[in-house]
């Protein structure tokens, strides 16, 4: 029997797919590369990037100076261009941070200063009565505020899916299930080993968050350790969105931005994050002791919204780096590699501009980076929002395929036409919580208990019962590469002295 042959060496190895890496492929895959984005997990965005709090950060509150500061600025920019592009949801709600005791009130206008010298002129101070003008509902006692009326809301979901669909387009190779378990340096190529077999590449971008300390060991590097920093959040009902139409920010301290409350572009209300530093970087299941924590934070900004019910709990993990407040962005040229560590909260909004910057350092590093002319135009995403035109309330849409009129889910109002779509589409759906991030199955007041059942099935005949795909190859003719549970209100769960212990959603 003769040996197998060889896996084909690529250009640039891009580890990790979430809305980063997704970005970092996408920007390469501009060029005249052969690209491969590597994932542990069977989705796209299905690590840190699925569960965070959905704000396009304009960067005013960043370390003046730093990297990330820069970053986050340039990247609000590009986001929000390019979500018009494609169709992600965006909304420019604004931000307003509520001082509530003496020490917060004195900071506000070093917060100010702060914002003019990360270039962003747009920030106001106002007074009590302006604060409680803009956001009525309130809890007593704010002192004073700084509006920032640039904050803006996204979905994440759509916004990693994007990227990744258009890095695919452009060419590149997506692997899924392919963890990366060792990095072997041959000649001038390093041979990435996973269980589902090797890939070979000439130069390697670590992209992995939580993991990214981890891959950073893999080339001989003890720099920094990731902790990670697990934040709850509470999902309120579309009913109490009235009370919440901008971003209400507390005064940021030393160990993070603090709780906040939010709307989001589905029509929701965000209460959270908390900020817990674990040692188990795969706990992402809610506790009783976070829960009880928001409570409190909530009856304190808000009292009004414990009033509404609880459409779902959540937590994500963010990949902190303990002792180091900015981004971590080097390269080792002898080993022809990149490292994106320490991508903080921001690293949705700065992920297009972080893309970019790695380009750039590869470039410095002694990569040939030529623009490719030929590329294909951004992709058209599911539109997840509450402001745009749903599929359900799309007449002529309806008209020409019925299915868009067959609503399958009616929390969220989701038809069995994007239930097809989603998994047809490419980095089709092949999960339920795949589908979810594509769809909002699921994603409402009855978290999937109505109609749970009948849109798993759906999913399962559209892909056969089958899981998910570990490689999803670029589309044909390709620009080629060189040769080489039902809710309750929160008085009803405060009342019985319990948490939700549901997973991250």
């Amino acid at each position: 029997m003769s040996a197998a042959p060889p896996a084909p060496v690529f250009d640039v190895a891009v580890i990790g797919g979430g809305v980063v890496g997704a970005a970092v492929a996408r920007e390469l895959a501009g060029h005249h590369l052969s690209v491969v984005l590597v994932e542990a997990r069977s989705d796209v965005g299905d690590g840190t990037s699925k569960a965070n709090t959905g704000i396009l950060h304009t960067g005013f509150d960043a370390g003046p100076g730093t990297l990330e500061s820069r970053l986050v600025a340039r990247g609000h920019a590009l986001l929000s261009a390019y979500a018009r592009e494609t169709g992600i949801p965006v909304e420019y709600p604004g931000a307003l941070l509520a001082a509530r005791t003496a020490e917060e009130s004195a900071a506000l206008p070093a917060l100010q200063a702060k914002a003019v010298a990360n270039g962003y002129l747009r920030t106001e101070l106002i007074g009590p009565d302006a604060v409680y003008g803009l956001v009525p509902a309130l809890g007593p006692g704010v002192l004073g505020g700084l509006t920032v009326p640039d904050e803006a809301i996204i979905c994440t979901w759509t916004t990693t899916l994007a990227l990744a669909r258009d890095a695919r387009a452009r060419g590149t190779v997506i692997l899924l299930d392919h963890p990366v378990t060792a990095a072997v340096d041959t000649d001038g190529i390093t041979t990435l080993r996973t269980p589902a077999g090797p890939v070979r590449t000439r130069w390697t971008v670590n992209a992995a968050g939580l993991g990214a300390d981890r891959i950073d060991a893999l080339f001989g590097h003890d720099r920094f350790t990731v902790t990670p920093r697990r934040g709850e959040l509470l999902v309120f009902d579309k009913l109490a969105r009235p009370l919440v139409d901008r971003i209400v920010l507390p005064v940021p301290t030393a160990v993070g931005k603090g709780v906040l409350v939010a709307p989001t572009v589905y029509g929701n209300v965000l209460l959270g994050p908390t900020a817990e530093d674990i040692t188990d970087r795969t706990a992402t299941g809610t506790t009783e002791d976070g829960l009880a924590f928001l409570l409190d934070k909530g009856a304190e900004l808000m009292p009004r919204l414990l009033d509404e019910e609880v459409t779902a709990a959540y937590a994500g993990l963010r990949a902190s780096v303990t002792g180091r407040d900015d981004y971590l962005i080097e390269a080792d040229p002898d080993r022809r590699y990149v490292l994106v560590g320490g991508i903080r909260s921001t690293g949705l909004s700065a992920s297009m501009a972080i893309a970019e910057h790695v380009r750039e350092t590869l470039a410095a590093s002694g990569l040939d980076l030529r623009e490719r002319t030929d590329l294909p135009p951004p992709p058209a995403v599911p539109y997840l929002g509450e402001t745009g035109i749903r599929p359900y309330q799309d007449g002529e849409r309806i008209a020409a395929d019925p299915a868009y009129g067959e609503i399958v889910c009616f929390c969220e109002r989701v038809t069995a036409g994007e239930i097809r779509d989603a998994c047809h589409a490419p980095l089709p759906a092949r999960t339920p919580d795949g589908l979810r991030r594509r769809t909002r199955a699921m994603n409402g007041r009855c978290q999937g208990f109505f109609c749970g059942s009948a849109v798993e099935r759906m999913l399962a005949g559209h892909t056969g019962g089958h899981g998910c795909t570990a490689r999803c190859e670029p589309p044909a003719d390709p620009a080629p590469p060189r040769p080489s549970r039902p809710s309750r209100t929160v008085r009803e769960e405060k009342a019985r002295g319990r948490g939700s212990s549901r997973p991250t959603r």
